[in-house]
């Protein structure tokens, strides 16, 4: 089948030459079950028109798409992994599969996860878990429905082989995940170039970042692009830690190998949604001393940007660099303000209030206990919401004097104009969340019983929330 007119291949990670990624093979796997294909997701790239079949040969078996890269590149990079030095990366499990520019002209990444092994694999087989591929599906849903920026899933292939892993039963299935995101370029792609001391490339990279990723950012008469760039890094970092915090989700690996160039989260491993507001709730079992706990990621953040600017010692004053670091925390405490006004659905107003109102609302939320999908959900709205929110199942909780200050700034504040009182998903009377016994419990219909459909009906659930939130629409095209 033709693709649509909306399929624009590009090649564009090419231009920076064989010292960024190496040219590998995919696997060969045994069958190719389709389980996932984001239709919606497809229709902004132009693959939307593709048959099942020429799907699967495409993000399955690895058939170039026509334009784009002729053959699949692992991409080098080094990292901190729980802050020490690794230079042992790179694409393990995964490849950079192709490029494509959407409809507004943004280069977007089809990179795998699962497929096969590459020079970086250190000993493993390259391969991944179909309940990985299934919780990335359901982590990139859901943050997107909160308006999160983050990778979607693309494509979700199960592919025949049975793997052991330590961390759950074995054998267990293997699937082939695609994501479609904004870049795979990250902080320790750089760090990689400055560690070999790779000067010139190290330069070349800094200036395709911003070409590339940050159109719009002029360089100012001093030629400084390095600084400009990472200040405008940071402001990106920001904003995707403070939605993490708004929407109560945990990463659980913030290495700096898992931190996007472009600030999009990304790459979701041993992810948790918070059960209840809890700053030292962890989501990694092996994170034994909490150090990406849920209230340590903007400390976390900020650490891998000061690896980021390091590495740019060679082209920015340390003087700027370090004037860039300490606006951080204003520059995220501001973003944390919006994101929660985004999360409660009212509008912005000063930051004086936006922080007495999101202070008010979290403080609540930790000393009463109140699961944190909860109250944003019975709030949704502010004023426009309060009504439905005390003659509600916790309307009890709403009207107790703990929650009074809460309830006075919530009640001032204005709907966001796409907020509707009749919305279906409000009227359901409980929010939709993620937590892990929701997860497992998908899982457990998937591999005891090959039952999709309740991970069908979870879908539609968030979609029909992401309608709601004025984030996506619950109608795949």
């Amino acid at each position: 089948m033709p693709f649509s007119q909306a399929f624009h291949p590009a090649l564009d990670h090419t231009r920076l030459g064989g010292l960024f990624y190496d040219v590998v093979q995919p696997a060969h796997f045994p069958t190719h079950t389709l389980r996932y294909r984001n239709n919606r997701a497809a229709s902004t790239v132009g693959l939307d028109t593709l048959t099942d079949a020429e799907w699967v040969d495409h993000f399955g078996r690895f058939v170039p798409l026509p334009g784009s890269l002729p053959q699949p590149l692992a991409l080098r990079y080094h990292g901190h992994q729980f802050r020490q030095y690794n230079p042992d990366l790179g694409d393990g499990r995964g490849f950079l599969f192709a490029q494509l520019r959407d409809d507004t002209g943004r280069l977007l990444d089809l990179g795998t996860k699962g497929s096969g092994r590459t020079p970086w694999s250190r000993g493993g087989d390259g391969r991944l878990t179909l309940k990985g591929g299934m919780r990335e599906i359901l982590a990139a849903s859901m943050l997107e429905a909160l308006g999160v920026e983050t990778s979607r899933a693309f494509s979700l292939i199960e592919t025949g082989e049975n793997l052991e892993r330590n961390d759950e039963p074995s054998p267990t299935r293997s699937a082939v995940l695609v994501r479609l995101g904004h870049s795979h370029i990250r902080i320790g792609t750089f760090q990689r170039l400055a560690a070999n001391a790779e000067t010139e490339a190290l330069k070349l990279l800094v200036t395709y970042v911003r070409e590339t990723y940050y159109p719009d950012l002029s360089v100012p008469e001093d030629g400084n692009e390095a600084l400009v760039l990472f200040e405008a890094v940071c402001g990106r970092v920001a904003r995707v830690g403070a939605q993490w915090m708004a929407a109560g989700f945990v990463h659980g690996v913030l290495n700096t190998d898992n931190i996007a160039i472009t600030g999009e989260s990304f790459d979701y491993g041993p992810w948790r949604f918070l059960p209840r507001f809890d700053a030292g709730f962890t989501a990694a079992y092996f994170d034994h001393n909490g150090l990406y706990a849920y209230g340590r990621q903007p400390q976390a953040l900020l650490w891998n940007l000061a690896r980021l600017a390091e590495c740019l010692l060679e082209f920015a004053p340390h003087a700027g660099l370090t004037d860039v670091l300490s606006r951080f925390p204003a520059l995220y405490e501001r973003e944390l303000d919006l994101a929660w006004c985004r999360r409660l659905g009212v509008s912005p107003d000063t930051p004086e209030t936006d922080r007495a109102l999101r202070h008010a609302v979290t403080l609540f939320m930790e000393t009463s206990g109140i699961p944190f999908h909860c109250l944003p959900f019975d709030w949704y709205g502010g004023s426009d919401g309060a009504e439905r929110a005390l003659n509600g199942e916790r309307g009890d909780l709403y009207r107790d004097s703990a929650f009074a200050e809460a309830r006075g700034l919530l009640e001032k504040r204005t709907p966001v104009a796409s907020y509707s009182v009749d919305h279906p998903y409000f009227s359901g009377g409980q929010p939709c969340n993620m937590l892990i016994t929701t997860v497992e419990a998908l899982w457990t219909k998937i591999s005891e019983q090959d039952d999709w459909s309740a991970l069908d009906d979870k879908l539609a659930e968030i979609a029909l929330m992401a309608d709601a939130l004025g984030h996506i629409p619950a109608v795949k095209t």
